[in-house]
């Protein structure tokens, strides 16, 4: 960068005015603080437009000039793709592109500005009678640009798919501030390349999206949840084929839980009292949504055929909201509780659904080969092989002796993934903190034509250096 940051800032000035610029360090605080603190670099500037054109400009002028551009939505990313590299870059916020461009439920779509949360998303489409079928713990925060840039999943992918899926189209301003505007809501368009696919996922690396076109569900009239008490992930494995054999695409949700995670919570009073029905080393969440006009009762016919086959031990259904709710709070919370107890290595990775069970088997034994005492704590979506698999510090151990040992956990883990035919990033994407092993694990061929994408898109590199592919020199 041959500009120096009195000079960035005048120009950015020049170009949104001083109140959508930042650049003294504790404004721009709560951009430079990732959810998990791993990342500790500054920033040139925040840099909030207000609309697409000013987005446009900042580009062209970052593309004439050499400066180059972090785009961070909401800044909930765990793999720091949302947050500087160098410390040379400045911060382009979507914060402020927020509102409701169209909406059509009765095509089943709606068009978003990307700053708007997806809780906003959703709100806008249940007032509309219809449903946006993408649920993540930080979706207060979570902004659709994000949502898509990182190609986030959440605990309805099993029905619905992931936010690609979820996507018709987007707008994006590329490198170089021009602006491509794919904003079609075609179920149909089979006219070349995908390009609305090569944006969604790739971490701000390509474009920033500015807007898109969502897809739109009905509203079910209702769920059935259950949290269910089975021996193990392998029995786990055999209720959910059971039920979804059964039940089919109404099976909306299936979540498996340790027991430690509930023993952690009710320790650290994250929740008041168990919600399960009694003590197991392993239980399943499971959800079916009642499509309106249906009739409720199916889960529970599905699960008394489930005692008779011993598939479960015991449960819970849920009989009122509350319940209902009270038993997501405890699956949401099973990452967030960790921290109360001292340190946690964790993994966003995917296999197999059938190889779940030999995941956690497998990468168990060989965490606590490198760590004896690891608590293993994975869960996450068995339904469709995205396991959270996480580890908490031996009780009582040194919190920095025990994180000396992540690099070996993880090599442990990620041995175990790639045996199994997996990936090392389920749904949180590469960012900064995956680079150097993506580079060990992905086909060289894909490599290479990722580059080459990559290359075109942006031949300065100005666009999220440091992230997903390469380490930002």
């Amino acid at each position: 960068m041959s500009l120096h940051q009195d000079q960035i800032v005048a120009a950015l000035v020049a170009l949104l005015g001083e109140d959508s610029v930042l650049h003294q360090p504790g404004d721009m605080a709560g951009y430079l603080s990732e959810p998990r603190g791993r990342f500790h670099i500054p920033a040139q500037a925040v840099a909030l437009p207000r609309s697409v054109p000013e987005v446009q400009k900042v580009m062209a002028w970052a593309h004439e000039n050499g400066v180059r551009i972090v785009p961070q939505a909401g800044n909930t990313g765990l793999v720091g793709g949302q947050v500087p590299f160098a410390g040379d870059e400045v911060i382009l916020s979507i914060s402020r592109l927020k509102g409701v461009r169209n909406i059509d439920a009765a095509a089943g779509h709606m068009t978003l500005d990307a700053g708007t949360t997806l809780q906003e998303a959703h709100e806008i489409a249940e007032e509309a009678g219809m449903m946006f079928p993408l649920y993540i713990a930080s979706q207060g925060s979570a902004r659709i640009g994000g949502v898509l840039g990182s190609n986030a999943g959440g605990v309805q992918v099993l029905s619905y798919g992931n936010a690609r899926e979820l996507c018709l189209g987007v707008e994006a301003v590329l490198a170089d501030g021009a602006l491509y505007n794919g904003l079609n809501a075609l179920r149909k368009d089979n006219t070349g390349y995908d390009l609305k696919d090569l944006l969604v996922g790739s971490e701000g690396t390509l474009g920033i999206i500015t807007a898109a076109t969502l897809k739109l569900f009905p509203k079910p009239q209702g769920y059935e949840t259950a949290l269910l008490n089975v021996a193990s992930p392998q029995a786990a494995l055999n209720v959910f084929a059971a039920l979804r054999a059964q039940a089919g695409q109404a099976l909306t949700a299936f979540e498996l839980m340790p027991r430690i995670g509930f023993d952690f919570q009710l320790k650290h009073k994250m929740i008041a009292q168990d919600p399960t029905a009694e003590p197991s080393d392993w239980y399943v969440l499971a959800e079916l949504s009642i499509p309106q006009g249906g009739h409720s009762g199916a889960l529970t016919e599905a699960i008394e055929a489930l005692f008779e086959r011993d598939l479960v031990t015991n449960g819970v259904i849920a009989d009122s909201l509350a319940q209902r709710e009270a038993f997501w709070v405890a699956r949401e919370q099973m990452s967030e509780v960790q921290s109360r107890e001292g340190a946690s290595i964790k993994h966003d990775v995917s296999v197999p659904v059938a190889a779940v069970p030999e995941l956690i088997a497998r990468g168990s034994e060989a965490a606590q080969s490198v760590v004896p005492g690891i608590r293993p704590v994975p869960f996450g979506h068995l339904g469709d092989g995205n396991i959270h698999f996480n580890f908490s510090q031996p009780e009582g151990a040194d919190a920095k002796r025990f994180m000396d040992e992540a690099e070996a956990v993880h090599a442990a883990i990620y041995d175990v993934v790639r045996d199994l035919g997996g990936s090392i990033s389920a749904e949180h994407g590469i960012g900064q903190l995956k680079t150097g092993l993506l580079a060990q694990v992905k086909d060289p061929v894909a490599l290479s034509m990722m580059r080459a994408i990559k290359a075109a898109l942006d031949p300065k590199g100005i666009l999220n250096p440091g992230k997903l592919l390469d380490p930002g020199t």
